[in-house]
């Protein structure tokens, strides 16, 4: 065991405060990552406040890791000690289905062990995520990370770039294609650059009209108003492709008639509660409506390469250890552009 500094939510009722964790002892197949960054993840307050129903406590949040390698076991063979690398949502998974296979750990049928809020495959207790001095996993895990970008602006691609690129990857978005961007967040503007990159035309779609300017300096070709009618008409069995990144209730069918035939919208927002959605949006026009969740090992080394050779990087707001509190009451009212990131030399 090895005791290191975190913050952590002891209930759902109380605040993010300092708390030492106990790591578990390094096994042979493990890097140790000393970690300078961490990305603040809306899906951290809502297990910091079991809003999910499945916190268990206490939870140290953080899932967008970017650190130094410490420490690797002796049988290691993938990063050596002062490797730039990083642990994303993902720590283990069963290696033996079909998708562990096949490099979608994210769907493995046999229980994906998540960075933290999840129990280790071997039963040696509960994972503890990045708002933390140290953090360890198995070699499979852990990713290469460039040194020749801003590291904290690199954190957020952990979670927020892999969401956004699988599935612009899996459904084949490229040029000549026109795509939608729901929401301009996290999330969104990360979708926004990254299918910028991709060559498609790309429309960034909000009731907020303030945010035009912001989705145009991130390489939006368009936007559209949604709360003005004459400019949704514009959009009408306009789009190849939708990524819906919204996690507040808003109408699916409403975006589903932006769609052309055959197009799909993919969601990867969460929004409470579950919005109905009318089967005649999905038949007449031979319309899908899907999601997606994060990426795989493979997927994600993809994305972060894929990220440095095309110079892509989250917006981030830096902020010390001591403000995650206010950073969250922050991230509710939508106060962030575009991704909080936590020093974790001021833990």
């Amino acid at each position: 065991m090895a005791s290191t500094k975190s913050y952590a939510a002891q209930s759902a009722t109380t605040p993010l405060a300092p708390w030492t964790l106990d790591r578990r002892a390094p096994k042979p197949h493990d890097v140790q990552i000393d970690i300078l960054y961490c990305g603040v993840c809306h899906s951290d307050l809502h297990f910091a406040r079991n809003e999910w129903g499945n916190t268990i406590f206490p939870v140290v949040p953080g899932h967008e890791i970017v650190g130094r390698v410490s420490a690797v076991g002796n049988h290691v063979s993938k990063f050596k000690v002062g490797d730039i690398a990083g642990i994303g949502c993902l720590v283990d998974s069963c290696r033996d289905c079909d998708n562990c296979k096949e490099g979608l750990e994210q769907y493995c049928t046999g229980g994906a062990v998540f960075s933290y809020n999840g129990m280790e495959k071997d039963g040696s207790g509960l994972t503890f995520g990045g708002y933390s001095k140290m953090i360890l996993c198995h070699e499979d895990f852990v990713l290469r990370i460039s040194n020749k970008q801003p590291l904290e602006a690199v954190a957020p691609l952990l979670c927020a770039g892999i969401t956004t690129y699988s599935p612009l990857r899996h459904w084949k978005v490229s040029a000549g294609q026109k795509v939608g961007i729901l929401g301009l967040g996290g999330l969104g503007h990360m979708a926004v650059k990254l299918a910028v990159s991709m060559g498609a035309e790309v429309t960034m779609l909000s009731h907020t009209a303030s945010k035009a300017t912001d989705a145009k300096r991130l390489g939006a070709h368009k936007f559209v108003l949604t709360s003005d009618p004459e400019q949704v008409k514009t959009v009408a069995n306009y789009f190849d492709f939708i990524l819906d990144t919204v996690s507040a209730e808003h109408d699916y069918n409403f975006y589903l008639g932006m769609l052309t035939t055959s197009g799909t919208m993919v969601c990867v927002g969460v929004p409470p509660p579950a919005p109905p959605v009318a089967a005649f949006n999905l038949i007449f026009q031979r319309r899908s409506l899907a999601g997606s969740l994060i990426g795989g090992i493979p997927e994600t080394q993809e994305m972060l390469d894929y990220c440095a050779e095309h110079n892509i990087v989250s917006d981030v707001e830096v902020i010390a250890m001591k403000d995650i509190n206010a950073a969250y009451e922050r991230m509710l009212k939508g106060d962030v552009r575009y991704r909080f990131v936590i020093d974790m030399a001021t833990l």
